[in-house]
């Protein structure tokens, strides 16, 4: 009818998906007349600093995109809806569509407030010509494997360096201490746990591709990862699967055959593949939003398995359905099929707002390690003492429950 008020929804998304997303919002609008959705493409440098002065001026958008580390963060401030309602009376989305590790960095104190739009984790890369030419067939499936891989190479002059291992990432020590069975904070994860036994343990590892001239250390001896990659500066790197579409790019034709993915080294071959890091973003919903039903809708369409399929088209972000991994044939072929695998076997960092800031103090103290400034031992109990001021404020609200 004519005088039908036209009810606007405000998405908010970042960097390259806010600004594809944009083609899905006709599709949505001609099977819900009335509704007009309004995406906000925010650049990633200022997404977090808006959504705070957001929070605290009562303009939240109705939907936004959130990486899954900020999740907890908004939890905190009571900003988001809980969905484990909504997903209760779905006929599009449950659980059973999702990777398990991934679904569960959505849910904090067993409530749901986030549904995965698109995932990510890290694995290796690899040049399989020069792994062949040592008699390697396979990629490592043990640290100790890829020790050794690494000492090949090395000696063999095939590689300058095995392994590179950038010292601004925490990416990898935290996945060894993770694999040796470390909580990384403790106690509710209101305590540091970096000085304990199994995050020292997997330190340890780290550390010996440094001390043994496997990896870099200076971090100007790889200004560009796709050189070095190509030039043999080293022979495998732990990334994500941002890779993909920047290795097919910016390699020569010529080497497109000589690089591949794997999942990542477990201490043993029986836990092979080795854990990851759960990543990408989700779809919440404000606490504030006035259209909460329609928002909810907005979701389970950026959901539907062939919307997903597109969205992966257009952006190169892995699915987060696995009816779209299945439909599209990801899950069976190179490169994307060892993020399939891995994706089955990844676990979130601590769910606490204060992790980023905990991961920056972790860089800072890797590089005293592997300099040698201070042992592992000094520079992680140095680290927890940082990290439980950081936390001091998590303690006191613990104390209160």
């Amino acid at each position: 009818s004519r005088g039908e008020k036209i009810v606007t929804l405000d998405f908010w998304a970042f960097g390259a998906e806010g600004d594809r997303v944009r083609q899905f919002v006709a599709g949505f609008e001609s099977a819900n007349p009335g509704v007009h959705v309004v995406v906000q493409n925010i650049p990633w440098t200022a997404a977090h600093e808006k959504l705070l002065t957001a929070y605290a001026g009562n303009s939240l958008p109705d939907i936004c995109q959130l990486g899954n580390t900020w999740i907890p963060e908004f939890v905190v401030l009571d900003a988001l809806e809980n969905l484990d309602p909504s997903v209760d009376s779905s006929n599009m989305i449950s659980p059973a569509s999702y990777f398990p590790g991934i679904w569960e960095t959505n849910r904090i104190e067993g409530k749901l407030y986030g549904i995965p739009w698109y995932v990510d984790t890290r694995l290796l890369f690899y040049r399989t010509d020069l792994l062949n030419k040592i008699g390697w067939e396979r990629a490592p499936e043990t640290w100790e494997e890829m020790l050794e891989i690494s000492r090949q190479l090395v000696k063999g002059g095939h590689s300058k360096y095995g392994l590179f291992l950038p010292l601004n990432e925490w990416v990898v020590p935290i996945v060894l201490g993770m694999q040796q069975g470390s909580e990384i904070l403790r106690e509710k994860a209101s305590l540091g746990g970096f000085s304990g036994a199994e995050f020292l343990e997997g330190l340890e590892i780290y550390d010996q591709f440094f001390q043994e001239g496997l990896a870099p250390k200076g971090m100007t001896e790889v200004n560009n990862v796709y050189q070095g990659f190509q030039e043999s500066t080293f022979a495998m790197y732990i990334s994500g699967p941002w890779n993909i579409g920047e290795m097919t790019r910016r390699l020569p034709e010529q080497m497109q055959d000589d690089w591949d993915t794997a999942p990542l080294p477990a201490l043993r071959t029986e836990d092979y593949p080795g854990l990851s890091l759960a990543g990408g973003s989700s779809l919440v919903i404000f606490r504030s939003s006035r259209h909460k039903d329609l928002a909810w809708d907005w979701i389970e369409y950026l959901s539907q398995p062939d919307v997903q399929s597109e969205f992966y088209k257009q952006t190169g972000d892995l699915p987060a359905r696995l009816e779209t991994w299945n439909s599209m044939g990801l899950s069976g072929i190179k490169p994307t099929a060892a993020f399939f695998h891995q994706l089955k076997s990844v676990k979130n960092t601590p769910q606490v707002p204060e992790w980023e800031q905990i991961a920056m103090k972790l860089q800072q103290y890797l590089e005293y390690v592997v300099f040698g400034k201070w042992s592992a031992e000094k520079a992680m109990e140095l680290l927890d003492q940082d990290v439980d001021k950081i936390l001091e404020k998590r303690r006191w609200l613990l104390s209160r429950d």
